[in-house]
């Protein structure tokens, strides 16, 4: 059986977070599940690169549209590849493959009569990139979906007869094709409100796709989100050598909740203006939180999903987001509960059942595991184990993640009660060996089944595992193991840990770099004399630019009124776009001894700020001649 699944393609105006690693390690983990079932597998991301609010934010930064995108689109990439994500295609909606197909799409729904030219007037929100009406709003001008005031817009537009196709939709959501149902029901309820035919161009702004040459009206650009959604047929080359779209068949959307409407809406609406078949699945999973707040960059708690893996280990990340919380809730983020899961389900049970199964194998039987009298002894046990594995399969296909996971450990939970319950070192003792081995071979066959179950969440980790175990994750010991429920040998190998324990949390949180600083400046008084030796002069940054090596660094180039202009390194990449602060002044430490960084930069001073877990670099009220002194 042939699978598509596919993440949303991500908007470009900023770099990726928690959110967008969620949506894409879910994706991953469901279509290295389904190849490992066997099926023939195609598994898209991408991002979305077009729209008035892309065109602002390259335009507030000196950039062309292009360029801007270019260079967040390929974070994402950079991202994505980083964490070993099993992507076939990586769409970019400014690809010219991509602009044929959404030019011909146009045309198609056009010529069929979905499409007529029009005039909206709306309130409009450029950063949702949506109309809305008067009810919708909240506070009488505020989006209801990000907050932020809307402008009344009146423009020529392309509209799509999305009012046409309500009550196929509706018949549509009679199937389990939306989920989780919670969702499904807010959708439906939308719907059956009324559905008004879609504003699909605009002319208020270019960076868009224009429309095909048959319209011949030059002044629109089709509206973003037309645009985007196509991105899920382009990449199966439709409408130009179709070569993918048998996967289409068999298609799974995974999206936030904020983008279900489209998905689950005027997606459809599309596909049956262009009589293609609708998603056999439209997935919306929650947001995240932060230690129970939003996440915001002027609470400086947006969660950088690199740096957590970086810290704690992609792996144990990947379970974390996968485990914490139901899917379609929200969940949320805190050290506390990542190294709880990491030391107690991964290190006390999963590992600690590895080490002992392998550790008595070398003790008993050589490594050698032989598996001969485990139907004997343990059959019912194993039958058990098997039932929580498949049932873990289960809510895998239907995306209960969090439910996969618990499944997967109720297994891990009854192979050490096995150990605990039948000692099998006091079967050693009392000359019971037969016994002895049946105990080690049980937990060796369910460590087998929980190691390919688990794969897809965590897949170097199971193949180290796999490898200590002395056999292979594949489609064939997945069918022989989990679906028939065989009993093997293994010639098991020396184990090393596989989850080293945490003590500690790894990351400074935004709350305890505030409270240091706080401390720092009530315990530490200084006199007048210790403040004159300081020098802090304004000065205009002549250039700025990232430090290739490193993620926290920008170099600049200040000009302090001096004779030659200084180099000063400063660890605040990810806050400031370095092309945004070239001509602004700033207050710089001009005294501090110069020190070597990076093993060939020189910096000579320091760029005061003010932190108090998002980051202002000091400036003066007006411009100063270069050189001031601050004092």
């Amino acid at each position: 059986m042939k699978s598509y699944i596919t993440t949303p393609i991500y908007y470009v105006n900023d770099v990726p977070h928690i959110g967008h690693a969620y949506t894409t390690i879910i994706a991953d983990t469901l279509a290295r599940f389904r190849r490992l079932q066997g099926h023939e597998t195609y598994f898209m991301t991408g991002t979305d690169e077009h729209g008035q609010k892309i065109q602002q934010a390259a335009t507030a930064r000196g950039k062309s549209p292009k360029a801007y995108t270019d260079e967040i689109s390929a974070k994402f990439r950079s991202l994505w590849d980083e964490f070993d994500i099993s992507y076939d295609h990586f769409i970019r909606t400014t690809d010219e493959s991509h602009i044929q197909t959404v030019q011909k799409v146009f045309e198609k729904m056009y010529q069929k009569g979905d499409i007529y030219k029009g005039e909206y007037e709306g309130f409009y929100c450029v950063s949702c990139e949506s109309f809305y009406t008067q009810t919708q709003l909240v506070d009488e001008c505020c989006c209801p979906d990000c907050g932020k005031k809307t402008s009344i817009v009146k423009e020529e537009s392309y509209f799509f007869r999305l009012s046409k196709y309500q009550d196929q939709l509706l018949k549509w959501y009679e199937s389990d094709a939306v989920i989780p149902k919670g969702k499904k029901n807010e959708v439906i309820s939308f719907v059956k409100g009324g559905l008004k035919d879609l504003s699909i161009s605009r002319t208020s702004f270019e960076w868009g796709i224009k429309l095909p040459q048959s319209i011949n009206d030059p002044k629109h650009v089709m509206y973003v989100w037309l645009d985007a959604l196509v991105n899920y047929l382009s990449t199966l080359g439709y409408m130009r050598d179709n070569k993918l779209m048998d996967f289409w068949q068999n298609t799974t959307h995974i999206v936030g909740k904020d983008i279900l409407r489209f998905h689950a809406v005027y997606w459809p609406a599309f596909l049956l203006s262009l009589d293609l078949p609708l998603p056999k699945c439209v997935a919306a999973h929650g947001w995240w939180t932060r230690n129970g707040e939003k996440m915001s960059k002027s609470k400086g708690n947006v969660v950088n999903p690199k740096e957590v893996a970086d810290a704690y280990g992609l792996e144990n990340f990947r379970y974390f987001l996968l485990r914490e919380v139901p899917f379609g809730q929200d969940g949320d983020f805190s050290q506390k509960a990542l190294i709880e899961r990491i030391n107690s389900e991964l290190g006390n049970g999963l590992g600690n059942l590895l080490s002992r199964t392998i550790g008595m194998s070398a003790k008993y039987s050589n490594f050698d595991i032989d598996s001969k009298n485990v139907a004997k002894f343990h059959a019912d046990l194993l039958k058990e184990a098997n039932g929580y594995i498949n049932l873990a399969c289960q809510n895998l296909e239907t995306l209960q993640t969090n439910r996969y996971l618990e499944e997967i450990f109720k297994a891990v939970s009854l192979a050490n009660l096995a150990i605990a319950k039948f000692e099998p070192w006091n079967l050693v003792k009392n000359s019971k060996f037969d016994e002895a081995n049946a105990v080690v071979a049980l937990c060796a066959n369910i460590l087998a089944q929980i190691i390919i179950a688990l794969s897809p969440a965590m897949p170097k980790t199971m193949a180290s595992a796999a490898k200590f175990l002395g056999f292979e994750i594949n489609t064939q010991n997945y069918e022989k193991l989990i679906l028939q429920n065989e009993i093997i040998n293994f010639k098991a190998s020396a184990v090393s840990p596989l989850f080293p324990r945490i003590e500690n949390e790894l990351l400074p949180t935004h709350e305890v770099a505030k409270t240091k600083v706080q401390e720092e400046v009530k315990t530490s008084e200084i006199s007048i004399d210790d403040f004159a030796k300081l020098i802090i002069k304004v000065g205009t940054v002549l250039d700025c630019q990232k430090v290739e090596g490193s993620d926290k660094l920008l170099k600049f180039e200040i000009d302090l009124g001096e004779d030659k202009t200084r180099t000063i390194l400063s660890g605040i990449a990810k806050f400031y776009d370095p092309a945004e602060l070239i001509g602004k002044q700033v207050c710089v430490l001009a005294n501090l001894k110069a020190r070597t960084m990076m093993k060939k930069y020189v910096s000579e001073g320091m760029i005061l700020s003010a932190n108090d877990g998002s980051l202002c670099l000091l400036s003066t009220q007006k411009p100063v001649k270069n050189g001031a002194i601050v004092g």
